[in-house]
């Protein structure tokens, strides 16, 4: 199994491990995933994030070979501008979802699933060789600090980081990249750097009273209450970005086609309309987690929850799910071994987001 360059720092913290795409990785703290779930809320959260990849797409033609990989113009995209976007099949299906910065006029870095990473990589240099690019793998330690003191505690570690804003991204010095992200609903920063830099970081940010180290049972919980997709639950390559609510980073007129790959069968699906929707649903009483059938009334399954969980914010259960379109407003439940489960459709996301735009 894989480690991160923190492996050891987990262990010393007193971190269940537990294995997530191949890797390592902690699970929670002795605070406890409730508790690291608030304290991200209150204060600041810090999260391995190693396990992610970074590719970088520089030279000539990298501005034609972003476009042709991902639903979205780069022409327009501003040095230090930051885009939501996909890799998508022939289908229109999503093979990834990343965020894509542009470093300058030719260089875009490319951060990736980590349990994508294989086959993003096989994808993004196929479709490179058409291209006058090269496309590098850049192998270094990546954290995110989350949470409303996130940007009080960088400036004071010594990051400038406050004239950043949501969705922008730069390099402060050599081998490093700030950029205004996450995963949590919350403000906060992901920082990448080589390893041994970021780790002396990492160590002067948890000095810091403000900031606790944070598992993946707080970060799923977190980006559930956002409304957050997890790619593998919520999204694979069987799902469209109309079916996963996702339509809206998508430009308008490139929904009618582009020449992105799967422009054409996106442009179809658009005119079809879906025939799936994510919704967001309140389980009435407990959790019901991914995997569970979605029913109506008669008992005939209408869909499926993809992702579901306590939150501690929300303070209750909470899911996503998709549902047929066909089933309309009618009641929903889910079949938990022949039980029904009220499940309350509700607006996304479950906790308002708190990003400085």
């Amino acid at each position: 199994m894989k480690t991160t360059p923190f492996h050891q720092v987990h262990i010393d913290a007193g971190a269940k491990m537990g294995a997530f795409a191949g890797y390592d990785m902690p699970l929670f703290y002795p605070l406890g995933v409730k508790g690291e779930h608030l304290h991200t809320r209150e204060a600041a959260g810090l999260f391995d994030i190693s396990h992610m990849m970074h590719v970088e797409i520089s030279g000539a033609g990298a501005q034609d070979c972003v476009s042709r990989l991902c639903p979205y113009d780069p022409e327009g995209q501003e040095q230090g501008e930051a885009k939501y976007t996909f890799l998508l099949n022939e289908k229109a299906g999503i093979i990834d979802d990343l965020i894509v910065t542009r470093l300058g006029g030719d260089r875009f870095l490319i951060v990736a699933n980590a349990g994508c990473a294989e086959k993003d990589l096989a994808h993004i240099q196929d479709v490179s060789g058409a291209f006058d690019v090269s496309v590098n793998v850049i192998p270094r330690a990546f954290v995110a600090l989350q949470g409303p003191k996130a940007e009080a505690v960088l400036e004071d570690a010594g990051l400038g980081v406050s004239e950043l804003n949501f969705m922008e991204g730069r390099e402060p010095k050599d081998g490093w990249f700030v950029s205004r992200t996450g995963y949590t609903g919350e403000d906060g920063f992901e920082i990448a750097a080589p390893d041994a830099e970021l780790a002396e970081f990492a160590q002067t940010l948890t000095a810091d009273k403000r900031v606790e180290w944070i598992g993946l049972g707080a970060r799923d919980s977190l980006r559930l209450e956002a409304g957050l997709s997890l790619y593998g639950q919520d999204l694979d390559e069987d799902t469209t970005p109309m079916e996963a609510g996702l339509t809206w980073a998508i430009p308008k007129d490139l929904r009618n086609g582009g020449s992105f790959i799967g422009a054409d069968a996106l442009a179809e699906k658009v005119t079809e309309g879906r025939q799936r929707r994510r919704v967001g649903l309140l389980p009435d009483g407990r959790p019901v987690r991914a995997g569970a059938d979605l029913i109506n009334e008669d008992g005939n399954v209408i869909g499926s929850v993809t992702s579901g969980g306590f939150g501690p914010s929300l303070e209750g259960p909470m899911a996503l799910g998709l549902v047929a379109v066909d089933h309309g407003d009618a009641p929903i439940y889910a079949d938990l071994r022949g039980k029904k489960v009220a499940m309350t459709p509700t607006g996304l996301p479950f906790i308002p987001h708190n990003y400085k735009r």
